[in-house]
């Protein structure tokens, strides 16, 4: 029987920066238009967090069950290496997508806009067929296409658009940086899995790719952020010039983009995966704060 710990390991709490980095953005981009409503954000973290942990067991359970896990290296595979049993692992998964559902119908009901329900649903079917199902879109190249959709623009815009009830241009540019982080991060991941995905039959990008042309996406998905952040703090109105404070985080880019690049592999690249997921939950506050910073 797993215990406690192999749970919460099982469950990746470091890539969960991914989950927290949007919410961050997009409440700072209701700050910006004067319409925080911090209860709503914090009801947008829970799910945004419980949608990652359940999509993290799912993976873990599909791979698990398809053999995909079982000679990787990296965080524990709950299902792969034995700890626990399959099914306890798909339920962990479920339960963690309904609290997600619970989280997201009570913020349903204090905004009153009932088509949010088919995002939320279509936010669980994308956790769950990443690697689920018969035709897992995971396994034909397209994870960074639903990360890039779900731990970017759908949070991002979503979480503003619940406390301000308008959409925001803003926020659909905060997104694609947000977005672009949380690819990188599972770039690093399939590349350090390219030899395993390969064998077992697993076509992500990084596959398809290969490894000199993964380490380059891996390089330019971490560019794009600032990029976001140049467009923000110059041409998109003056209480957002404090999203140059998002510069802070770059550093950290850079030293990840020079791992990458440096050619190291396996578990060598464990560390640059842990590295990707604090920048995303670095850059996602400071743009946050930036965002809400009345500096104009």
């Amino acid at each position: 029987m797993a215990s406690i710990r192999e749970w919460v390991a099982g469950a990746r709490p470091r890539t969960l920066t991914a989950a927290v980095a949007p919410v961050a953005v997009g409440t700072g981009v209701a700050a910006s238009a004067q319409s925080v409503a911090l209860p709503r954000a914090g009801l947008a973290l829970i799910v945004a967090v419980a949608l990652q942990v359940g999509a993290n067991y799912a993976n873990d359970y599909s791979d698990g069950i398809r053999g995909t896990d079982t000679s990787r290296v990296g965080p524990v595979r709950l299902v792969g290496q034995g700890i626990a049993a399959a099914g306890q692992v798909r339920f962990a998964a479920f339960a963690s997508f309904a609290v997600a559902a619970i989280a997201g119908l009570v913020l349903v009901i204090l905004t009153a806009q009932w088509w949010l329900l088919l995002v939320g649903a279509a936010s669980i079917a994308a956790g769950w067929w990443y690697t689920g199902g018969q035709r897992p879109y995971g396994y034909r190249g397209l994870g960074e296409v639903f990360v890039f959709i779900f731990f970017g623009i759908v949070p991002v815009m979503g979480t503003a658009y619940v406390q301000m009830l308008t959409w925001s241009s803003t926020a659909l540019i905060a997104s694609v940086g947000v977005g672009s982080i949380a690819c990188a991060i599972l770039v690093a991941n399939n590349l350090r899995d390219i030899p395993t995905d390969t064998e077992h039959g697993k076509i992500t990008l990084a596959v398809r790719l290969g490894v000199a042309r993964t380490r380059m996406l891996f390089v330019g998905l971490l560019a794009v952020p600032y990029a976001v952040v140049i467009v923000l703090a110059t041409g998109w109105g003056p209480n957002l010039t404090g999203a140059w404070w998002t510069l802070l985080s770059l550093p950290l880019a850079v030293r990840a983009g020079f791992v990458v690049i440096d050619g190291v592999t396996g578990r060598d690249l464990v560390p640059v995966l842990s590295l990707t997921g604090v920048l995303s939950g670095i850059y996602g506050i400071l743009l946050g704060i930036g965002l809400a910073l009345p500096t104009g």
